[in-house]
């Protein structure tokens, strides 16, 4: 019965393992996590873009539901305001529709949609539903994993919803958002998988893309992370993302860290 159970630890870990350089720091995959089972994340951003240094904290708790379906409920809580306050929150929903899968490889598409609610004023014509805006967005997601490297790219389309109460006077308002990534992660340690238990060691680079298309104004953000995963339960990010061209004025995101740590739970759901 232990040589059981072992086996079975085993086989979980080496399935997060293998797969485990598609958890991108700042994008989702179109992969899913493991069936019946739950994620507790908790998220540190800081900015430095504006007067002084401001960030936020994002408690997230995520489902897997089954192999095809996740969600995510996430919090914002952050001090760029003043006094550090709850800002809102949001529901994040992912459906992989295609799965290809090959000796070492294999291919994923997934549809996502979310909405949000925030209470900060606005004053940029930059949508981040993930504190800084209230809204909705859907898009679609592709993810090609060939061996230790993974490439995923995203196309999305966001829109803020009105609220004159929050809107700054004589500054450009959020309407609607195209916004595209293409990430890649390359899984370093360990170079041969002996155990579950083992460190996994990761490195990413991620674009990040927006445009409003009533004003042209785009923007392209380069963002280097690295990642730790132990146990196959434990994960912890530390990434920062920078301009690397672009024309859109007053940027939240513009100069960011981003600070994270995860817990998984297998087959926690009934």
């Amino acid at each position: 019965m232990r040589r059981i159970f072992f086996l079975v630890l085993i086989l979980i870990g080496a399935s997060n393992m293998a797969f485990s350089q598609e958890l991108y720091v700042f994008t989702e995959p179109a992969s899913n996590m493991p069936t019946k089972s739950v994620g507790v994340r908790l998220t540190n951003e800081g900015m430095f873009n504006n007067p002084g240094f401001v960030s936020r904290t994002i408690p997230e708790v995520m489902f897997g539901f089954n192999k095809n379906l996740m969600m995510h409920a996430q919090g914002f809580l952050s001090d760029m305001d003043g006094k550090y306050r709850l800002e809102g929150g949001s529901l994040y929903l992912k459906y992989r529709f295609l799965s290809i899968d090959e000796a070492q490889s294999h291919f994923r598409a997934a549809a996502f949609g979310r909405i949000s609610s925030s209470r900060r004023p606005t004053y940029t014509r930059d949508i981040n539903l993930e504190g800084d805006n209230s809204g909705y967005q859907g898009g679609l997601i592709f993810t090609q994993l060939l061996h230790k490297l993974a490439l995923s790219a995203t196309l999305g389309y966001a829109h803020s919803f009105k609220d004159s109460e929050r809107q700054i006077h004589h500054m450009p308002r959020p309407n609607n958002m195209f916004s595209y990534s293409l990430s890649s992660g390359y899984l370093v340690l360990p170079f041969v998988y002996k155990d579950y238990k083992e460190p996994n060691f990761n490195v990413y680079f991620e674009m990040l893309g927006k445009t409003d298309p009533s004003s042209g104004e785009s923007y392209l953000d380069l963002a280097p992370a690295v990642q730790v995963i132990l146990n196959s339960r434990t994960r912890i990010d530390l990434g920062y993302r920078f301009q690397a061209t672009g024309n859109m004025a007053n940027r939240y995101t513009k100069n960011m860290y981003l600070l994270r740590a995860e817990f998984n739970f297998f087959n926690v759901l009934k």
